[in-house]
């Protein structure tokens, strides 16, 4: 294994990991000497005779772990982007022993003392700003991991951490097969009736590429309302593909939804905290459950209100008394066709992937932030539908390298989402490597790559998440990009949504992919009018599946918990409870695909999308309203808060950019939720 090429670090340009020479068999000795390695690093540290200070405790601590990091970022994003049998046996091994390891650095006794005592004395270490945050967030991280408990206390909790760990990777896993086996595979183009011609292409090479040749397969996208819903004709395969929708993982992954509540509610009590929200939001922007529960009310009503408002229309336009679920967002459809005169599938030849990426999301960023983008054909990425591109500041100096993996395959999971591959530092003399993942269908080889508006507005989210990390310029890696508070993550992203509908911007991109004629000047406006149609629907669901969440980790360990087979009565009691138990409206989510929360990092944390949207949407009206050009305000937002990573309070970072705090006025009229 001398020839590992985790071993060392990448020759390539910024890093780039060598993916051309990295094979299976090197990630498990690379992990097993990377954690071996940091131990001994942090041993040594926790050693040390001479008195702790800055440099020989924190920022040591910074500089360690380098072969683990390299392995790590790497393996996390395969598992997500390029998996496979063996690959996950790899990881279902692999998780419950990182989870040992992080318990092993966060909860060492020598360690914590050496960064017990610079804490306590903090104020007289003439250290900067961004050295004293991290400073902060290591002894906090480990105050919060438990490491004042004592030590039988430890042992149980080192053993909750583990289990955790390896049944959020079952529950990945098994979401995975569900997710493929609850695809729906169609005999017969006609049954389709209603797709468009390069859907009903792309269904047709998705069942090519699963073997069912002269077939059709409706892939399953990870959210509840499947976007055919709004197209097909057949209100009986409607019917089947949204049930097959929610019923995936309720078998396999009910039961460990369950078991994950219940770890982690013992997990909170044993950290001193009355459930796993009540630890979770201490350390967010939103401070305390109080706080997410009074936002949370005073969006259900209006939500509620609206979406009744907007059944009554389709219930109207279907002439029925009242519309199913399968059928919302097919008269939804109807309905924005006859009131605003707009056909979503009239939009998608104007949305040509190639050219909304170069002339959208890329025009865009240089628009606002001066920056450029280079394909480089000659850097190898992960997987060959994975694409490289050399990222450069408004002046010509090099900034990064940004990957993009936009299509759906077997070996990916589902949504959309962003990585690093490398971790911007100065301390480390590293420049990020970020890669953003969509699932957008494939066409048949030499077709065009249409969008809906909805893959459209995904691509700028996540490429907002890219930027974050592109823009960091921060010394110590701990706080670099996007390593900021969960409910403080989703705002850059959301922000970054806007220039999708921008019209500097939207003109740029939106032409048509034979002709190339701009988009028809009067859609952009009928779009936006249209959009407000559906704000109930988007909200509800949304909420829903924020109140879910919300219900699961809010659970006390001495409370009443669920069996193990009552996760769906869990779920239906606590709608219920908040009046979302809506037969029209499912949540966006339900507990056996709730990949967020049982296997990623949201748990607790779900409503951090609203949260950020109160952020973002007060973030918006500032740039049309603050008088300065776009490129002004760019390198404000850009100076104030996209650099700044973690290295400053993030509620302090919003009011360095609009001068004040937020305010929810405008999240409440950009959803229409300002209005009885």
């Amino acid at each position: 294994m001398t020839s590992n090429p985790f071993f060392k670090a990448s020759d390539l340009p910024y890093e780039l990991p060598p993916f051309a020479r990295i094979r299976q068999e090197h990630f498990l000795p690379a992990f097993e000497r990377g954690m071996s390695e940091q131990l001994a690093e942090v041993a040594e540290i926790g050693a040390r005779a001479a008195p702790p200070t800055f440099e020989n405790t924190v920022e040591a601590l910074e500089r360690s772990g380098a072969l683990l990091r390299r392995v790590g970022l790497v393996f996390h994003n395969k598992s997500s982007s390029d998996t496979d049998a063996a690959f996950q046996e790899l990881e279902a091994e692999i998780a419950p022993r990182l989870a040992a390891h992080e318990d092993a650095l966060l909860l060492d006794t020598a360690l914590f003392a050496r960064l017990d005592a610079l804490f306590e004395r903090s104020d007289q270490l003439s250290l900067d700003s961004e050295q004293l945050r991290l400073l902060e967030r290591h002894h906090t991280r480990r105050v919060r991991a438990g490491a004042r408990l004592a030590p039988e206390q430890q042992r149980r909790l080192r053993e909750l951490n583990a289990e955790i760990a390896a049944r959020c990777t079952e529950f990945q896993q098994n979401l995975r097969t569900a997710t493929a086996s609850a695809a729906l595979v169609l005999d017969r183009a006609e049954e389709l009736a209603g797709l468009p011609a390069d859907e009903i292409a792309a269904a047709a090479e998705t069942a090519r590429a699963l073997g069912h040749d002269g077939g059709y397969v409706l892939g399953l996208k990870n959210f509840s309302n499947q976007t055919q819903l709004a197209a097909l004709e057949d209100p009986a395969l409607r019917e089947r593909l949204l049930a097959a929708s929610l019923g995936r993982g309720a078998d396999s992954n009910g039961p460990i939804a369950v078991a994950l509540a219940t770890l982690r509610a013992e997990r909170a009590a044993l950290l001193g905290h009355v459930s796993h929200a009540a630890w979770a939001v201490a350390d967010q922007t939103a401070g305390s459950t109080g706080a997410v529960e009074d936002m949370l009310g005073r969006l259900i009503g209006p939500a509620l209100a609206h979406a009744e408002r907007e059944g009554a229309a389709l219930a109207e336009a279907a002439g029925v008394a009242e519309v199913r679920a399968a059928d919302w967002q097919y008269y939804s459809e109807r309905v924005r066709r006859e009131r605003f005169e707009l056909d979503a599938a009239a939009l998608r030849p104007y949305l040509e992937l190639e050219t909304v990426l170069r002339d959208g999301v890329f025009h865009a960023a240089g628009l606002v932030y001066g920056v450029t983008f280079t394909e480089r054909p000659d850097l190898v990425a992960y997987h060959p539908d994975a694409r490289v591109f050399e990222v450069h500041d408004a002046d010509g100096s090099p900034l990064g390298l940004y990957l993009g993996d936009f299509h759906a395959r077997g070996s990916k999971r589902g949504g959309a989402w962003m990585n690093h591959l490398v971790v911007q530092s100065r301390l480390l003399g590293q420049q990020p490597v970020v890669v953003n993942n969509l699932n957008i269908a494939k066409p048949p080889a030499g077709e065009p790559v249409l969008l809906t508006w909805d893959e459209v507005t995904t691509l700028f989210h996540e490429f907002g998440h890219a930027l974050h990390g592109l823009f960091s310029d921060v010394r110590y890696p701990t706080l670099a990009g996007t390593q900021v508070p969960r409910d403080f993550v989703e705002f850059p992203s959301q922000v970054n949504e806007m220039w999708a509908e921008w019209p500097e911007v939207l003109a740029h991109y939106a032409r048509h992919h034979v002709t190339g004629e701009p988009m028809p000047a009067e859609l952009p406006a009928r779009l936006r009018e249209a959009e407000s149609f559906g704000e109930g629907f988007r909200s509800v669901e949304h909420l829903a599946a924020a109140v879910l969440d919300w219900a699961w980790h809010t659970l006390s360990a001495d409370g009443d918990l669920p069996d193990a087979d009552g996760a769906e009565a869990f779920e239906a009691a606590a709608l219920e409870r908040h009046g979302l138990a809506l037969p029209a409206i499912p949540p966006r989510y339900r507990s056996g695909y709730f990949a967020h929360v049982f296997a990623g990092g949201y748990a607790a944390g779900y409503y951090g999308y609203r949260w950020s949207e109160v952020l973002d949407a007060d973030t918006v009206r500032w740039f049309r309203e603050n008088g300065k050009t776009i490129r002004e305000s760019g390198e404000i937002f850009r100076r104030e808060l996209l650099s700044k990573g973690n290295s400053v309070d993030p509620a302090a970072a919003f009011r360095a950019v609009v001068g004040r705090d937020p305010d929810i006025g405008p999240l409440l009229a950009r959803r229409a939720l300002d209005k009885p």
